[in-house]
Protein backbone atom coordinates (compact mmCIF):
# COMPACT_ATOMS: atom_id res chain seq x y z
CA UNK A 1 0.00 0.00 0.00
CA UNK A 2 1.30 3.18 -0.56
CA UNK A 3 0.94 6.34 1.26
CA UNK A 4 0.70 10.51 0.62
CA UNK A 5 3.37 12.29 2.73
CA UNK A 6 4.96 15.40 3.17
CA UNK A 7 8.55 16.52 3.28
CA UNK A 8 9.69 19.13 5.05
CA UNK A 9 12.77 21.14 5.04
CA UNK A 10 15.64 20.25 7.67
CA UNK A 11 16.31 23.54 7.93
CA UNK A 12 13.69 26.40 7.86
CA UNK A 13 10.78 23.84 8.43
CA UNK A 14 8.88 24.94 5.18
CA UNK A 15 6.82 22.05 3.84
CA UNK A 16 7.96 22.19 0.21
CA UNK A 17 7.08 19.04 -1.71
CA UNK A 18 4.69 15.67 -1.66
CA UNK A 19 5.67 12.32 -2.89
CA UNK A 20 4.25 8.52 -2.42
CA UNK A 21 5.74 6.19 0.11
CA UNK A 22 5.48 2.69 0.31
CA UNK A 23 4.65 1.77 3.67
CA UNK A 24 4.77 -1.93 4.11
CA UNK A 25 8.25 -2.29 2.41
CA UNK A 26 9.73 0.89 5.25
CA UNK A 27 9.22 1.83 8.58
CA UNK A 28 11.56 4.57 8.81
CA UNK A 29 11.18 8.11 7.84
CA UNK A 30 11.83 9.17 4.17
CA UNK A 31 14.86 11.75 3.88
CA UNK A 32 15.97 12.93 0.14
CA UNK A 33 17.84 15.54 -0.57
CA UNK A 34 15.76 18.46 -2.79
CA UNK A 35 16.07 21.89 -3.63
CA UNK A 36 14.93 24.52 -0.61
CA UNK A 37 13.07 27.30 -2.44
CA UNK A 38 13.16 29.84 1.05
CA UNK A 39 16.60 28.57 1.65
CA UNK A 40 17.54 28.52 -1.77
CA UNK A 41 19.92 25.27 -1.98
CA UNK A 42 19.87 21.92 -2.26
CA UNK A 43 19.40 20.36 1.29
CA UNK A 44 17.76 17.52 3.25
CA UNK A 45 13.73 17.40 3.22
CA UNK A 46 12.32 14.62 5.88
CA UNK A 47 8.81 13.29 6.35
CA UNK A 48 6.60 14.77 8.55
CA UNK A 49 3.95 13.51 10.07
Amino acid sequence: MRKKVTLACTTCGSRNYTTMKNVSSTNDRLEVKKFCKVCNSHLNHRETK
